[in-house]
């Protein structure tokens, strides 16, 4: 199965970091951390997110290098997509940014 990213527009979501920042680990039982191609360390943040209607989800978000962000800040993800995998029959949605960038002022609610 070929992944393609799916942007994801966060115009009208409010996303507020729910977990410091820690590096994304590839084996629980080496310790290794998972790196992006250009060697640079994958970390992962949880973060909820509540849309225009005011429902919330917890998701898990990736991106290289260590986001100046920490929890209980609202936050700004840019350039945001969503990949689709599907293992052992079970599927879901990973997230990924290129930056997480700390909200400079409280958002307007939709």
């Amino acid at each position: 199965m070929r992944t393609i990213p799916i942007p994801v527009d966060t115009s009208k979501l409010v996303i507020t970091c729910v977990k410091a920042p820690k590096p994304r680990l590839l084996n629980k039982d080496t310790g290794e951390i998972k790196t992006d191609k250009n060697g640079n360390t994958v970390f992962e943040v949880t973060v909820s997110v509540e849309d225009e209607f005011g429902r919330i989800e917890l998701v898990k978000i990736g991106t290289s290098g260590e986001p100046p962000i920490s929890a209980g800040q609202q936050i700004i993800p840019t350039g945001m997509v969503g990949y689709v995998w599907e293992m052992s029959g079970r599927w879901g949605i990973s997230y990924r940014a290129a930056a997480l960038l700390p909200a400079e002022e409280e958002p307007l609610r939709v």
